[in-house]
């Protein structure tokens, strides 16, 4: 799952005007995926291309204990929710973009071929509907588009930035999907992943700071 990781920094930043600003929120996201491919960068996680290791990606993320095990998730969910509470004093903030955080394991696990543990270890887990694009593709496109219509109903502002992100992450989402996959996991893949988190998470914070939560405006 790419875009639809968004799904979820959308509805925090729907639910709750004392939810941090949405640029934050895409960060918290993605941050296991930051890590990740940080990580694989130095040698620490790792990943190869293995043509048909599932019907919609060739991935096999073989090496991730410390961003894609539920444990790893979840003290990276906790760390970044202190973070945002040290620097916002504001619990609700906190506890929000730690589950956002925390929801990226729970999505993966949807979309993944069993390649996710519970901490670290060789029993695997996924149910794999990356096997199944006719169920992957609507799932991803829906939760995204809901959580950003839900986000649009609930904050005031252009109507503009919100379309063109949700554009961008649309045409990412299909280069991601139909786009000729490398032929090998290289540093220029790495390279390119984060790239692409820093240009919708810079494209969300100008999002973010356009719009005010309606019950912030009374």
């Amino acid at each position: 799952m790419f875009i639809g990781h968004f799904a979820p920094a959308f509805a925090a930043a729907a639910v709750s005007r004392r939810a941090p600003k949405l640029g934050t929120l895409f960060i918290a996201a993605q941050l296991v995926d930051w890590a990740f491919f940080a990580f694989a960068i130095v040698g620490i996680e790792a990943m190869r291309i293995e043509p048909g290791a599932t019907a919609m990606v060739p991935f096999d993320l073989y090496n991730m204990p410390y961003t894609h095990s539920l444990l790893g998730s979840g003290i990276w969910a906790v760390v970044f929710g202190l973070l945002v509470f040290a620097l916002l004093r504001d619990a609700v903030a906190g506890l929000l973009a730690g589950l956002v955080v925390l929801s990226h394991w729970i999505l993966d696990f949807l979309t993944h071929r069993p390649d996710l543990t519970l901490a670290g270890g060789d029993q695997v887990y996924g149910l794999g509907l990356w096997n199944l694009p006719w169920v992957a593709i609507p799932l991803e496109i829906g939760i995204t588009v809901g959580a950003i219509y839900w986000y649009m109903k609930r904050t005031q502002g252009p109507i503009g930035p919100p379309l063109v992100l949700l554009a961008v992450l649309l045409i990412m989402q299909a280069i991601n999907w139909f786009a000729p996959h490398p032929a090998e996991a290289s540093l220029g893949l790495y390279i390119q992943a984060l790239a692409a988190f820093g240009v919708v998470t810079l494209i969300a914070r100008w999002v973010g700071d356009n719009r005010k939560h309606k019950r912030a405006r009374g």
